[in-house]
């Protein structure tokens, strides 16, 4: 009897998680699991995409499937907004990355009225102003999220917020500077699949997800001081927490 994509697809996924196919590895092809299974190409194809949309595999046009050679990111967000972090003058990365390089590329910075949900929850009057930094965060080569976070204008005109590079501990450690330390955070989130332009801005593959991620940052006295959206792609993260009970 035929198997299944879902089958097939389990069945290297086993293979690449035991080791037996290594990282970098090709997979077999289509015409390979058409001969191995007695399937279908169409069936053969959407067990490899099974395997693309999971993040344990990519496509190299003209060449194949490969097992996925980069190592996923445990994004832990108890740990990566404490305030002994960035306080100190660590990125919030630093507890998601270790020693792996990260760069940001497509930085802007700009001033522009708030969309009316951007309004809403940092408690501003109908398109007041705001300022916007949009970024592309690359890990080790691949670009992993996209950022974009919304201050208000009248708090953070002329600071060093407004600059390409805000310095050392980042945003919230300006903030703090401010008398505006930020001190607690709420973080909605969902996975979705992205629109054209998102996957093309973050190079996802074909059916790969996205979680999307809206944190609000608030100071002692509960005035919500950034609200920013974050992109990820979902096949390259590891969603952590730690609830007590």
């Amino acid at each position: 009897m035929a198997e299944s994509a879902r089958q097939i697809a389990s069945e290297l996924r086993e293979r690449i998680q035991s080791g037996e196919l290594a990282p970098g590895t090709r997979l077999p092809g289509e015409p390979a699991l058409v001969r191995e299974y007695g399937v279908a190409k169409e069936t053969a194809r959407r067990a490899l995409t099974l395997l693309v949309t999971e993040g344990l595999a990519v496509r190299r046009r003209g060449s194949g499937t490969y097992v996925r050679e980069f190592r996923p990111i445990r994004r832990v967000a108890n740990h990566r907004l404490t305030q002994e972090g960035w306080s100190t003058g660590r990125s919030i990365w630093a507890a998601d990355l270790g020693e792996r390089p990260l760069s940001v590329t497509s930085l802007t910075v700009r001033e522009t009225a708030a969309p009316d949900h951007v309004a809403r929850g940092l408690d501003l009057p109908e398109g007041a102003p705001v300022v916007v930094r949009d970024r592309v965060f690359v890990v080790e080569g691949e670009p992993v999220q996209a950022a974009t976070s919304y201050l208000p204008a009248e708090l953070v005109r002329d600071t060093a917020i407004t600059r390409t590079d805000t310095g050392p501990g980042g945003t919230y450690a300006r903030l703090a500077e401010l008398g505006l330390e930020p001190v607690r955070f709420v973080e909605e989130l969902r996975a979705r699949m992205p629109s054209q332009t998102e996957a093309e801005r973050l190079h996802l593959g074909e059916g790969t997800p996205v979680v999307e991620i809206w944190r609000t940052a608030y100071t002692e006295d509960g005035r919500a001081v950034e609200m920013n959206r974050m992109l990820l792609d979902a096949g390259v993260y590891v969603m952590e927490y730690h609830l007590d009970s």
